[in-house]
């Protein structure tokens, strides 16, 4: 599948746009003519520097506002495309995208229509240029892309053809079969944009909310399923208006871009492997597979997570997160033998504490556990740095992740060692792959047992800490935060890279702002990953100075995450933490009255609740128990008890937290 993308797709010049889609591996770009316009580059040396970047120029895009006009204001139509096709012919183009009319259409009929659009054919093939005409959704008398089709049929000129855009077809709920009955020669070009589903006029829906495939909710695949069997073998191009990736990082977002195409790809292979096309001349329901003009390539094929393996927290200094862990329950099982990392589990739920130092100058966000030796440096406060999965072929897991475009993560291993495939997350968050195993356990973890560093040993368990519960406990779900502008960037990564579902998102009310939450997870619950997108007001540079949104080398999110741990139970686990000392996030007695009022609870149950600072959530298939722990760094712990089916996540009880973590936060301030 040939790859482009618009030029208006990424932030920059048109220079630096050009340049990051190379390094992005896009085949093509379409040239916005704002772009250009604005541009210092004259025509021939935007065509130099795309032959010197191996770059193709697919498409020079829009021409607005041409048809179903009065004849003289089609001759000033056509005047300004002559200069148009003169100016693609020093850019070495061909193809140019032409929008049905939205601002001066007045005659609403389709005879004239097709007879202006093929004096336009003409006029192009005297240039040598051919021009793709695109229904718009909100196009004034054209709006449907089969209504495009038909008057570029009764025009009938070899110059002229159509293009498809998934977004123009998809959010009119167009349906998309009727493509594949297109003659193919007249699908000129194809423009692909995902978007979220959202209530709202089409044309605000376009200009702001477009996103890249695999990160909105479209059936792109299907779309695209269809546009394969018609025959079309031309560039699949992007042509996405976001604001929030034309503010980033070009080299980023094209990258991101990229990715989206090469999932689009695999998931448009497997539509048609699972849609296979009627066989002609056989009975209806029976199938054959048949190959097509425009080849598909695939990844290898991974399984989703099977769970988690181990989360890590990296920190220079570690005695608030040791004290936190012994008090829940975690038992210490000693140093590795040749990283200054430590190992605490309970049950089956593992955490690494790395505390390894690391050259300066290199991302304050990056991690190592298990696999640390990857020279990264310890922040000055915990934070959540690695996860670790089990997946059933970490070398095959990996390889996918590298061709999707993830950065691979090195580590440095001697002898005797467990070797991981690793690489970096959007948000900097390291993943590594694991290999499995049955019973839950971790081969690597024979790793550890030796003191290493300081030589000094620390407890198996806080003194007099009596039986510890949790025998049963496994990782949960692991809430991340996301910098805002590489949010969609993280759902598509972990769907396309680790094979997550995403779920609806939803909104949950802080004391600084709406917090966007974003559910990733396996389909047996194996793997639970929370996305969240936090205020402005709650992010900020590694030195404590506010700038919105920061990431990436020498900055880290101060929005607060966490791990959650599974226990048979929760109140039991609550009491012995308590007679450990730890500190719980107090729950304000409002919150229990209007627990009372909501699901009139046993009094005693109530009281038990109250007593250990515990919060409860229940649905029609169950119940939830949960409680946190005050934070260290940007880090605290929650452990949660699920009984029957229940399946979320306490959402009810979100704002409760912020508000108390909010005003916990303002307190220290306010001491310090």
């Amino acid at each position: 599948m040939r790859t482009g993308i618009a030029t208006v797709c990424l932030s920059g010049t048109l220079r630096e746009k050009m340049q990051a889609c190379a390094v992005a591996g896009f085949d093509g770009i379409e040239i916005f003519e704002q772009d250009l316009v604005t541009s210092p580059l004259s025509p021939e040396d935007v065509r130099k520097l795309a032959a010197d970047l191996g770059l193709t120029l697919d498409l020079y895009q829009p021409f607005r506002d041409f048809d179903s006009v009065p004849e003289d204001l089609l001759a000033a139509n056509l005047r300004r495309a002559d200069a148009k096709f003169r100016l693609m012919s020093r850019l070495g183009m061909d193809t140019m995208l032409l929008c049905s009319n939205v601002g001066t259409a007045t005659i609403d009929d389709d005879e004239l229509r097709a007879a202006q659009l093929s004096r336009l054919a003409a006029l192009a093939g005297d240039h040598g240029v051919k021009v793709a005409y695109e229904a718009l959704a909100w196009g004034k008398y054209v709006n449907d892309y089969e209504h495009a089709h038909r008057l570029v049929d009764m025009a009938d000129h070899p110059n002229l053809g159509t293009c498809l855009d998934s977004f123009h077809i998809l959010s009119r709920d167009w349906d998309t079969a009727p493509i594949e009955a297109f003659n193919p020669e007249k699908i000129f070009f194809v423009q692909v944009a995902d978007a979220p589903k959202l209530s709202m006029d089409v044309l605000s829906w376009s200009r702001h909310y477009r996103v890249f495939p695999g990160e909105g909710q479209f059936e792109l695949a299907k779309f695209m399923g269809h546009v394969v069997r018609a025959g079309y073998a031309g560039p699949v191009s992007l042509e996405v208006f976001n604001d929030v990736f034309r503010q980033s990082d070009v080299e980023r977002t094209a990258v991101d871009a990229m990715r989206s195409l090469i999932w689009l790809e695999e998931q448009s292979a497997r539509w048609l492997e699972a849609n296979p096309a009627p066989a002609a001349g056989k009975a209806s329901g029976a199938s054959v597979r048949r190959r097509y003009p425009m080849e598909l390539a695939t990844l290898p094929r991974v399984a989703e997570p099977a769970g988690f393996n181990f989360a890590e927290v990296r920190a220079g200094d570690t005695a608030g997160l040791e004290t936190l862990l012994g008090q829940l329950g975690f038992a210490f099982n000693g140093r590795h033998r040749t990283k200054d990392v430590q190992l605490w589990t309970m049950g089956h739920a593992r955490v690494i504490i790395n505390e390894e130092p690391a050259p300066f100058g290199t991302p304050a966000t990056a991690g190592g556990g298990p696999a640390a030796g990857t020279g990264q440096p310890a922040p000055a406060a915990p934070a959540i740095s690695a996860l670790g999965f089990d997946v059933d072929s970490p070398v095959i897991a990996a390889a996918r992740a590298q061709q999707l475009k993830a950065p691979a993560v090195p580590r440095k291993s001697q002898a005797n060692e467990e070797v991981f495939q690793g690489f970096a997350a959007p948000d900097s968050t390291e993943i590594f792959l694991c290999q499995g195993s049955p019973d839950g356990t971790a081969a690597w973890v024979g790793e550890f047992g030796e003191p290493h560093g300081s030589g000094e040993e620390l407890p198996l368990a806080a003194p007099g800490a009596g039986p510890i519960p949790g025998a049963g406990a496994v990782i949960d779900h692991v809430n991340l935060a996301q910098p805002w502008q590489h949010f969609d960037e993280a759902v598509l990564f972990y769907t396309s890279a680790l094979a997550l579902e995403p779920q609806p998102y939803a909104e949950v009310a802080s004391p600084t702002g709406l917090v966007r939450s974003q559910v990733m997870l396996t389909e047996d619950r194996g793997v639970r990953l929370v996305l969240n997108l936090a205020p402005l007001l709650q992010q900020e540079a590694a030195d404590g100075t506010k700038e919105p949104g920061a990431a990436g080398p020498g900055h880290r999110r101060t929005y607060q995450e966490h791990v959650a741990f599974a226990v048979d139970d929760l109140v039991a686990t609550a009491r012995a933490a308590r007679d450990r000392g730890l500190d719980f996030l107090q729950i304000p007695a409002n919150y229990y009255e209007d627990l009372d009022a909501r699901f009139a609870l046993d009094p005693e149950f109530l009281a038990t609740l109250r007593e250990l600072n515990l919060l409860y959530d229940r649905d029609a298939d169950g119940e939830f128990l949960h409680f946190y722990t005050a934070t260290v760094g940007s880090v605290f712990f929650e452990m949660v008890e699920r009984r029957g089916a229940y399946d979320g996540y306490g959402a009810p009880n979100a704002p409760v937290r912020h508000a108390v973590q909010y005003d916990h936060l303002h307190q220290l301030t306010r001491i310090s």
